[in-house]
């Protein structure tokens, strides 16, 4: 769909447009930070490390600026298979091509998995560090003595502690971000929010709802393959399998008597209807292929970049 994205007030060179991309490592609230600040779930969260697979674009455009965050994998060196390689490769790529990058860590938490990503930052990108989760420190007399020691590792362009959960400060960090943006016209249009498919939505939408009732328990190569997506009017027709590596992941996803995948279901449809603003009808299996998270071919011809 071709939208109108040049506002008038770009041509007097006033609009801002450009890249962000969110860094850090697994678990420190990089995807709630975007879906808060674009005020839309386009990127998936749960406890689960290596939640976010792909390199998602949420936008969020104003009379004057077009802010393009890009959420991308947390960075891990826990595995060392095709499918970690390759979610590693996409986030020093998204790296090196955006304007601004945020470095987000957890409040009070700074360990090797955060110096790894630190050590990956770029010099010629500015980086403003987020500190995230900061209601969680109950004296808030340490924040300042953390915020100096972590900033006495990086360059970086500006601090900002903030809550994505409880939005405390999110104007303050998008105010930081828009200092950086460079003067262009919008990329996407004034209503955009995400330039992923519905269809990529739905397998992620899925795939949050699998890590979120199956837990830990679930090894986090599963993936998510929709296999079929139709719209009649304002109905969507969903079928996706759940790919898994051992006959036993199969036994744990579906759960006894059927019940956990039903609840996968369930929770998945109802967030599509939510996001898609209509029906949908969503039929979800589980299928046992061994070995698919070590193929590079596989791993392109699931969608993996």
């Amino acid at each position: 769909m071709t939208t109108e994205t040049t506002p008038a007030n770009f041509r007097c060179g006033n609009f801002r447009c450009g890249y962000i991309a969110i860094v850090g490592r697994p678990n420190v609230g990089k995807s709630t930070l975007m879906n808060t600040l674009i005020g839309a779930k386009v990127s998936i969260t749960s406890r689960k490390a290596q939640t976010t697979r792909h390199r998602i674009t949420g936008i969020m455009t104003y009379d004057d600026a077009q802010f393009i965050y890009v959420d991308t994998p947390g960075f891990q060196t826990r595995h060392s298979n095709a499918l970690n390689k390759t979610l590693n490769k996409t986030v020093t790529n998204t790296l090196i091509s955006s304007d601004l990058i945020l470095y987000v860590i957890e409040a009070g938490t700074f360990g090797p998995a955060d110096q790894q990503v630190i050590d990956l930052l770029p010099k010629e990108v500015p980086v403003v560090l987020v500190i995230n989760k900061s209601d969680r420190v109950k004296d808030k007399a340490v924040l300042l003595p953390f915020a100096q020691q972590v900033a006495a590792k990086f360059d970086f362009a500006a601090i900002v502690p903030v809550s994505a959960k409880l939005r405390f400060q999110l104007e303050g960090l998008q105010n930081e971000i828009k200092r950086f943006l460079p003067e262009n016209a919008p990329i996407f249009g004034p209503d955009d929010i995400t330039d992923r498919s519905e269809k990529f939505l739905a397998s992620e939408i899925v795939r949050e709802k699998l890590f979120r009732f199956v837990g830990d328990e679930l090894p986090y190569t599963s993936t998510v393959l929709i296999e079929q997506f139709e719209q009649e009017g304002d109905l969507r027709r969903v079928f996706a399998a759940i790919l898994v590596e051992r006959d036993t992941h199969k036994s744990m996803i579906i759960g006894n008597k059927g019940a956990r995948l039903k609840e996968v279901s369930t929770q998945a449809r109802l967030d599509m209807e939510k996001l898609f603003g209509g029906p949908v009808y969503l039929e979800i299996w589980v299928k046992v292929k061994s070995g698919w998270a070590d193929n590079e071919a596989g791993l392109r011809a699931y969608g993996y970049e």
